[in-house]
């Protein structure tokens, strides 16, 4: 079960180390290219604070971006800003996402994301977690995917698993853990409950990817080409953009 409590307060945590991390750079390092790619550091920022006001949309039943451009058109706009401008930016919709947040609500609703995601509401302080740790890796001012929570990096990995399980571009694969847990994903067998009850036990995958936490994240979400990672059973796949 989700505890959007617990997941606001971490928000706040993450927000908080961003923010001072990103007070040390200055208006020209804004302007330099961060780790993603076509993307200076005023870009990520600009998506984080955006990304706050989205959600707070979600969050109180309105769509994520007034249409498809939105989005886009808007970090665009406040990517090249000063960054006193940038940070105040981010601590203001930050503020505004946690009042949301507070605010009494039915968590165990069902809102809509982007492009017609669905999810409960429950979940949503736990993807504004990723988006905050994730981008803050982006902007490369010394904040690595190693820094991240044990906690946060294994929510991140089941998540990831979940969205990429059932995906016709990924072949069906487990993901061993270096705890030795097993996560099947890609295009895996869909079991039914009734399945379930009746004892039928799906066929494995014939692909495992094993490795460290860190990498096993890093090549789910996209910041690391895998490299790192052993495989058994056939080369590791490529993974669709999120």
């Amino acid at each position: 079960m989700n505890d959007h409590v617990r997941d606001l307060a971490s928000v706040r945590d993450a927000t908080e180390r961003l923010l001072t991390a990103a007070a040390k750079l200055d208006n020209a390092s804004v302007a330099e290219p961060s780790r993603l790619p076509g993307w200076s550091r005023g870009h990520v920022l600009a998506h984080i604070a955006r990304n706050a006001d989205a959600l707070v949309n979600v969050l109180e039943g309105r769509p994520m971006y007034a249409s498809a451009d939105t989005r886009d058109t808007d970090i665009e706009r406040d990517a090249p800003r000063p960054l006193d401008v940038q940070l105040a930016d981010v601590r203001e919709s930050a503020a505004r996402f946690q009042a949301t947040g507070a605010a009494p609500a039915d968590w165990s609703r069902t809102v809509e994301l982007r492009n017609g995601v669905t999810d409960a509401a429950s979940r949503v302080p736990f993807r504004r977690w990723v988006e905050v740790e994730l981008h803050h890796v982006d902007l490369g001012i010394g904040y690595e995917l190693e820094d991240l929570s044990e906690e946060f990096t294994q929510r991140e990995i089941n998540f990831l698993a979940e969205r990429f399980r059932g995906h016709s571009d990924v072949p069906a694969l487990l993901i061993k853990q270096d705890d030795g847990r097993m996560i099947p994903t890609g295009a895996v067998e869909s079991v039914s409950q009734e399945q379930i009850q009746s004892g039928y036990v799906p066929p494995l995958p014939g692909l495992t990817v094993s490795g460290r936490q860190t990498d096993l994240l890093g090549w789910l979400c996209g910041r690391r080409d895998g490299s790192a990672l052993s495989t058994d059973g056939g080369p590791l796949p490529a993974l669709p953009p999120l």
